[in-house]
């Protein structure tokens, strides 16, 4: 499944493709927001939970996101550090807003697993927009009793600026006005995702997009989508191609750009750094 072709020629026919498409579907990942500068670990880590690191020796932030705290106190001192830097800090480096320049003048849709927000800080249209696993800056029940997320901004950003010695105030823990119990994150982990109205409407616009699309000439453009989880975006982008002679698909991934051989042929695999690929596109 794995083929080379020359770089540079590879990025001339993205180029192209961008230009000519008559609908354009990105598909992004994890590698995308890696490429803006969301790194997990090294430098980040220890600047911003350095405490955390030397009392638990975690080697990233998901490491943490999982670890079972003993109080719900040091548990969101934790969460809150990691929404805050990952959700409303500005981090981009001009890697999602080079994007939007590419295709703000197209008719596109984004699909993507990524919870950090990004593509609305950098202009995209939030009506073309399907976020699959959920918002870093949601909360909702952890039951849950009730299919309804909320935004945490506000308390989010006030537990990041008092929180002291690895704790937040008691009076900022977050817990469920209908129920009581406490408030999670809305991230696909397990069945208690809640997919709320908002997340619904977002999938029928997608559908809808890709329907009224059928037979046209269409760039399925994939940016940093590992194999995780390929059923979300991988696999549809290939399916889709293989079924419409129109459809071109294009695989930006750093080691890991390939296209299946059944679709080779309308495939552009560039194995290299998105933020670097998509400036030479600008140019």
């Amino acid at each position: 499944m794995k083929y080379t072709r020359d770089y540079s020629d590879e990025i001339d026919r993205l180029r192209k493709e961008i230009q000519t498409a008559d609908a354009i579907v990105i598909g992004a990942g994890a590698g995308l927001s890696t490429a803006a500068g969301f790194t997990y670990s090294g430098e980040r880590l220890h600047e911003y939970f350095g405490d955390f690191v030397e009392k638990y020796g975690f080697r990233d932030m998901y490491s943490g996101g999982f670890y079972p705290f003993e109080t719900p106190e040091e548990q969101w001192a934790y969460w809150s550090r990691y929404i805050y830097i990952n959700r409303y800090m500005d981090v981009d480096n001009g890697t999602y807003k080079r994007l939007f320049e590419l295709v703000k003048d197209k008719d596109y849709f984004v699909l993507t697993t990524n919870v950090d927000h990004q593509f609305q800080k950098a202009g995209f249209d939030k009506h073309r927009l399907f976020y699959t696993q959920g918002d870093y800056g949601l909360w909702q029940c952890s039951e849950p009793c009730h299919q309804k997320t909320y935004d945490n901004e506000e308390t989010v950003r006030a537990m990041f600026e008092q929180q002291k010695d690895m704790r937040v105030p008691s009076e900022l823990v977050p817990y469920c006005t209908v129920c009581g119990k406490p408030m999670s994150m809305n991230l696909r982990a397990d069945d208690s995702f809640i997919e709320d109205d908002g997340w619904h409407k977002a999938a029928e616009r997608y559908d809808n997009f890709i329907r009224t699309r059928s037979g046209q000439h269409i760039l399925f453009l994939e940016l940093g989508v590992g194999m995780n989880t390929p059923v979300i975006i991988k696999y549809p982008f290939w399916k889709m191609t293989y079924a419409n002679p129109k459809a071109v698909y294009a695989c930006l991934n750093f080691g890991e750009a390939f296209a299946p051989d059944d679709i080779a042929e309308q495939s552009i695999c560039i194995n290299g750094d998105i933020r670097e690929v998509l400036l030479k596109n600008e140019k």
